[in-house]
């Protein structure tokens, strides 16, 4: 079913039994505590916040996110969530029992690691919902706001694991950024910007490491190098990337331009014993086989 349209169902059954949201028993929802009924329901485009404690079948906790935000309809969350969280009323808190084809997405995303196509449990509280802000409406200085309230929600779901939702709002970031026209900020305003566009593409980068897509990670941070060509991080990220793709020469050459720019943080040195190059920066090491 296209998670894009709204879902239209019956009223909603007495708390403690079980709503079949599609109809085949995949995605199943049961009320714990009642909230402000139908008439309450959030709309699609809508942005909600919710608390959500994720588990898998046997009880295992892989996520619990406090105050999350999210824009209904716009697959920035497991199609489960998305659905079912449509059919909640204000103040409702709910578990919603899914198989694996509605959870997809979260395989390799958290810890403990989630099986493929595994059945979830998640617990819900809708908090609040809100009409997403009109783009055309907003000043280049709430635009920029909204852009860091989407990164930093990006921040939560990376530290979270849960990286390729991270992208989405890091991504979403970016496409705020990029309405914003040069011509109606000030420079002040404009170097907010550029740092803007320049985390959300190092972040984005340290996703799609995580994920193991390292065309797209280095072309995150390639682009990141562009505008700021001496961004230690993006140098870092692309300087991984190339090793990891066995392009051992131009990883060096990268990592030591980092290494020339902020020398107290990263170390480079050659091991002797197994023929490795081993760099380090921070908490994160490389070993470059040569």
């Amino acid at each position: 079913m296209d998670q894009s349209m709204r879902i239209e169902t019956d009223p909603q059954p007495p708390a403690d039994e079980w709503l079949d949201i599609m109809g085949n028993g995949s995605l199943m929802k049961k009320v714990l505590q009642p909230g402000g009924g139908r008439d309450s329901w959030p709309e699609l485009g809508q942005t909600v916040k919710i608390n959500l404690k994720t588990r898998l079948l046997d009880g295992t906790l892989v996520e619990e996110l406090s105050e999350f935000w999210f824009t209904l309809g716009h697959r920035e969350v497991i199609p489960a969530l998305d659905a079912a969280v449509q059919l909640m009323g204000m103040g409702e808190k709910a578990v919603i029992m899914t198989d694996g084809k509605y959870a997809n997405g979260f395989r390799g995303n958290l810890y403990p690691e989630i099986p493929s196509k595994a059945d979830l449990s998640l617990e819900v509280k809708l908090l609040e919902a809100t009409d997403a802000p009109d783009l055309k409406l907003l000043s280049p200085t709430e635009k920029i706001a909204l852009a860091t309230c989407k990164k930093e929600q990006g921040n939560v779901l990376y530290r979270c694991r849960a990286y390729n939702y991270a992208i989405f709002k890091y991504s979403t970031a970016m496409e705020i950024t990029e309405s914003i026209s040069k011509d109606d900020i000030r420079s002040e305003e404009e170097n907010k910007l550029m740092e803007m566009k320049v985390k959300c593409l190092n972040n984005m980068a340290a996703s799609m490491l995580k994920l193991e897509d390292y065309d797209a990670a280095l072309t995150c941070s390639s682009e990141a190098l562009m505008y700021q060509p001496k961004n230690v991080k993006a140098l870092f990220h692309k300087g991984k990337v190339l090793a990891l793709q066995d392009k051992y020469s131009e990883a060096i050459q990268t990592l030591w331009k980092a290494l020339e720019l902020e020398p107290p943080s990263i170390h480079i040195g050659y091991k002797h014993d197994d023929d490795k190059y081993r760099v380090t920066t921070g908490r994160k090491n490389i070993i470059i086989y040569i």
